[in-house]
């Protein structure tokens, strides 16, 4: 196999991968923006809150709903962060590989 085609397999999976990151990245940045809907309404409300557990609504002290909710929203904003990161580095792979491809076709 030549190895520009080879680079381009590469390139590719690269591109795989980044839609992977992508999606991963729109999913939890769904997730934060509900949480942080949740704490601002959790916020208004009065001292009786419920918190949807499968098909159940469960009674439950708002305090503790409110640290869960907040712990959930530092664990997404650390996996943000890391997916983040994962996609600049792909991104720089991809655009190193398009530019020895452009390289190699040009000889």
């Amino acid at each position: 196999m030549e190895e520009s085609e080879q680079k381009i397999q590469e390139m590719q999976i690269l591109e795989q991968s980044l839609q992977n990151i992508l999606m991963q990245k729109q999913v939890f940045q769904m997730e934060l923006s509900e949480s942080r809907s949740a704490l601002k309404e959790i916020q208004n409300a009065g001292d009786e809150v419920f918190k949807i557990v499968g098909q159940l609504m469960i009674k439950t002290e708002k305090s503790m709903l409110k640290d869960e909710l907040s712990n959930k929203e530092k664990l997404l904003g650390v996996r943000l962060k890391t997916l983040t990161t994962q996609e600049e580095n792909l991104v720089k792979q991809l655009e190193k590989f398009r530019e020895e491809i452009l390289k190699s076709q040009k000889k």
